[in-house]
């Protein structure tokens, strides 16, 4: 094993999620990372989901299968077992995309003073063919001030990936106090202590599916809980005031001819960092490019 490859933790958690499950498991153990702590924390389940874990079981670092408290109870037993420099979690739905893991190791070499990333906004439909969906040219682009303005994207949880560091100064722990938003309060305690830098990379990505979807048969109640969430970090960060000014200008920007002067001014604005991308001579490289 090279000395250079840190050691990157994925934790899965399941529950009766068996019709999707190999599919998420090859798609960790097929990227052939030789220093993956992978970690699958099923919650009891009835269906075939304990029977495809056995069969892997010999490239897991551990496995257990046991009644628990839920999705992110399950995450943060996984997490207590890790000892990973880089870390994240990939639910038992959702797919990485192939070598997604030593780009990540690439990026994170590279860019030392970088303490957390997101890929490329992807899906996979519910056979697991992956797609995109087109949105403004910044929407992959994050800040705490964007954070906090709740602007209606969502850094996709599938594709985060932080260091070990960052987990601890933000407290070491998911918050069990938001069921289905445990994630946002995640991100927002990482914005306190770092920027989240995206990259045009596919790193992994979000499974769309047609049935039992909490993401869809509980988007009120999640969005409540996003309101919650950002309304109590506001009033941390006595960031109450400036949301309704910056909301203000990012309108009076959209009012301006060229799409490129509209992006340029509100990704001046929300003081969102530069995109890690491809480049041809440096491989990757920092761009202030929005697009």
């Amino acid at each position: 094993m090279r000395a250079d490859y840190p050691k990157i933790t994925i934790v899965t958690a399941s529950f009766n999620q068996g019709k999707y499950l190999e599919d998420t498991i090859l798609s960790v153990l097929s990227q052939g990372y030789p220093n993956l702590e992978y970690i699958i924390i099923d919650g009891g389940s009835t269906d075939e989901s304990v029977h495809i874990i056995k069969k892997y079981e010999h490239q897991l670092s551990y496995w257990v299968s046991e009644s628990d408290n839920g999705l992110y109870y399950a995450i943060q037993k996984g997490f207590k077992r890790s000892t990973g420099d880089i870390m994240a979690w990939l639910n038992a739905d959702d797919l990485l995309h192939r070598k997604s893991l030593f780009q990540v190791a690439n990026i994170f070499a590279k860019y030392a003073d970088i303490k957390w990333i997101m890929g490329s906004n992807t899906y996979f439909d519910e056979s697991g063919f992956p797609f995109v969906f087109e949105a403004q040219p910044y929407a992959q682009r994050w800040s705490r001030k964007r954070l906090l303005l709740g602007d209606g994207y969502f850094v996709q949880q599938e594709s985060v990936f932080w260091r070990r560091e960052l987990w601890s100064q933000a407290g070491g722990q998911l918050s069990e106090s938001f069921s289905l938003a445990a994630d946002l309060e995640l991100w927002l305690r990482f914005s306190r202590y770092a920027k989240l830098y995206s990259t045009s990379y596919m790193l992994a990505g979000f499974r769309l599916r047609s049935e039992n979807q909490k993401s869809y048969t509980q988007r009120d109640e999640y969005l409540d809980q996003v309101q919650q969430l950002l309304e109590e970090e506001r009033r941390r960060a006595d960031g109450i005031r400036y949301v309704f000014v910056y909301k203000l200008l990012l309108n009076c920007f959209r009012l301006l001819p060229k799409r490129k002067w509209q992006d340029r001014l509100s990704a001046g604005l929300l003081a969102l960092p530069p995109k890690i991308v491809f480049d041809r001579t440096n491989v990757l490289m920092l761009s202030y490019n929005p697009s």
